[in-house]
């Protein structure tokens, strides 16, 4: 794939990314400011896009999970907000995290002992720089959760009960049962609401970043983005942006992710030359419910897989083979509570050896009382499918869930593009290394995107815009032109190459690999996006043109080539990223994997933005 490049940047265990990415002083807000500002207000203009309008903000959000929520209420307090989001705004990763939050909160647990368990978790590849900022801070962000009005459980003493999952030594997992993603989402959109600075704008699909070069900086200066209720196109031009746009896991046919999870702000980001970083550890959650396993079976296949939290397995539940033998043992002293990569690598050992479609997890021998109060949300789905978790084993799979690399962020939220900022799973902080520790998503999704805010105001306390700025970029094009029966025509082909794509990066980049079959990916799915460009273009399709279906599809095409890429530039096997041929993990190859920024001239449709970067001095 020559238009990805592979590399290695000299980083040393606790020198990361944070060392490299300072921020600099984008030239371009620095010409004189416009009086047509609205600092606290939104301007709409309609005269540069045919068929949707521009809007003006200080910041836009693209995402509307746990980081993008949480910046967007701090830096409403100095000014105007849009929060751009796929579907309805509490359809995120957020929402679908159940297990919770992990953050030092008891008096026998230590910053120290949450970094060490980090730190091993990620296979020694993590930034310590980066893991010591956020173990520490992690409490503060708890705490701020609770005064907001997150109501998480607590223990018949009155404190907050911690919950202990694999790969911790010590209960320090916050919870509200195991819905906890959902209860923080529901307390941050309620706040978000009643706050007159921000303006929430759901159904909006993020087309692309709009960029410029000054010299050889990239600059950014907002978001294009798909109305699809309306079929409109809507620019958004802001000082700064922040990418909270979510996982990728929809690259492969299992995951845990909702359908919004298609890889389109590390696909933006990567079009837009931004740095991308560690994405050839993709971590598979071991335990997504099995549907094949139920008593009965769910009317039509699932959207996205139903998890069946970590904290089951942390709350004494046991992992069985179909003849009901316990095998985690035989892999791992730390059995059932070994880190997901183990537990994922073990189940995926069993089912291949013994033929099976799926193991047992068995929690059924704990008190009943304490199973619902705990797990409520599972047992009520299991239930719906005629399996009493109380009494029976529940039937288990892994699943695409959590990608821990992407965008390459600083220690406050910086990406090597000005203006850009990234939080959450979009972000590669150097916090997960090679293997996330259960429940530190939601945490690093909390500490950085409060780290964010500060450089972002001064960013925007700085910096003013041209209002016809907007008609520098070309505008995305509806096909309305092309038709209905091409537009069908168009979908049904996307759609089939949606499923052969992630059939590919299944049988080919799941959790075990090789590098000749790692190649034999990169084959396919070469041709695979050949194949469905062409069809585009020879039915009418123009570069320019924008549809959700064809658009997710190009974002999975881009992170699908960034992940082979990068696992093919790992030749070893640490934390998620395991090679038959590479099986031992060197010392010599601790070091990120980075993806530098592709020409802007060359590679397919998915690794080129839609328009044309205009030069700065063309806009100040």
């Amino acid at each position: 794939m020559d238009a990805y490049k592979e590399n290695c940047h000299d980083f040393s265990r606790s020198c990361g990314v944070s060392k490299f990415l300072q921020i600099r002083k984008c030239n371009l807000f620095q010409s004189r400011t416009n009086e047509n500002w609205r600092s606290f207000g939104t301007v709409i203009t309609s005269a540069y896009l045919r068929d949707g309008s521009t809007k003006y903000f200080d910041f836009a959000v693209i995402g509307s999970g746990v980081a993008g929520l949480r910046y967007a209420l701090e830096v409403a307090k100095h000014g105007s907000v849009a929060i751009i989001t796929k579907a309805e705004p509490h359809e995120s990763n957020t929402n679908y995290a159940q297990g919770g939050v992990s953050a030092v909160l008891c008096p026998s647990d230590s910053v120290e002992s949450h970094m060490q368990d980090t730190i091993v978790a990620g296979a020694y590849l993590c930034d310590e720089e980066t893991v010591k900022v956020v173990c520490t801070e992690g409490p503060d962000r708890i705490r701020e959760l609770i005064a907001m009005g997150a109501s998480f459980d607590h223990g018949d003493d009155g404190n907050l009960h911690l919950a202990r999952e694999g790969g911790h030594s010590h209960h320090r997992i916050v919870h509200a049962a195991d819905m906890t993603g959902r209860e923080i989402e529901r307390a941050l959109l309620e706040a978000v609401v009643n706050d007159p600075n921000i303006s929430v704008f759901k159904h909006h699909f993020a087309i692309d970043l709009l960029t410029s070069q000054d010299g050889s900086d990239t600059v950014c200066h907002g978001i294009d983005a798909l109305n699809t209720e309306t079929q409109e196109v809507v620019r958004f031009i802001s000082k700064v942006t922040l990418l909270a746009s979510g996982g990728a896991g929809h690259i492969y046919p299992s995951t845990t992710n909702p359908l919004v999870a298609t890889g389109d702000g590390m696909a933006m980001a990567h079009r837009a030359q931004a740095v991308i970083s560690n994405m050839e550890f993709v971590q598979f959650h071991p335990t997504a419910l099995a549907d094949e396993g139920l008593p009965i079976k769910p009317k039509k296949t699932r959207e996205n897989s139903f998890l069946i939290t970590e904290a089951v397995r942390g709350d004494g539940g046991i992992l069985y083979n179909l003849s009901m033998e316990r095998f985690m043992p035989l892999y791992d002293e730390r059995a059932e509570l070994a880190p997901r990569d183990v537990v994922a690598r073990s189940i995926d050992d069993q089912l291949k050896k013994r033929n099976e479609k799926y193991v047992l997890l068995d929690i059924s021998h704990k008190p009943r009382e304490k199973i619902l109060s705990h797990f409520p949300n599972i047992a009520n789905e299991c239930l719906q499918h005629g399996l009493d978790i109380t009494q029976q084993p529940i039937p288990v799979v892994p699943a695409a869930h959590y990608m821990c690399g992407g965008v390459r962020a600083g220690l406050q939220g910086e990406t090597d593009v000005h203006g850009l900022y990234a939080a959450g799973e979009v972000a590669c902080t150097g916090l997960h290394g090679a293997n996330r520790l259960a429940s530190n998503s939601l945490l690093e999704a909390l500490v950085f995107a409060r780290r964010a805010v500060q450089p972002s105001i001064n960013h925007m306390k700085s910096s003013s815009l041209d209002l016809s700025a907007s008609s520098l970029w070309t505008c995305p094009l509806v096909p309305k032109s092309l038709g209905s029966d091409v537009m069908h025509k168009i979908l049904r082909i996307t759609k089939e190459v949606r499923k052969e794509l992630q059939s590919i990066m299944w049988k080919y980049v799941g959790i075990v690999r090789s590098t000749s079959r790692l190649q034999e990916a990169k084959q396919k799915i070469g041709k695979l996006e050949a194949k469905w460009e062409t069809y585009l273009f020879e039915h009418g399709w123009q570069q320019t043109m924008v549809a959700l279906e064809a658009c997710e599809m190009r974002n999975l095409f881009c992170c699908a080539k960034l992940v082979v890429s990068s696992a093919l530039a790992r030749h070893e096997s640490r934390g998620l990223h395991y090679m038959t041929d590479f099986p031992h993990l060197e010392e010599s190859k601790r070091l990120p994997t980075v993806i530098f920024p592709s020409s802007h001239t060359t590679g397919t449709w998915s690794s080129r933005q839609l328009h044309q970067q205009p030069i700065v001095n063309s806009m100040v």
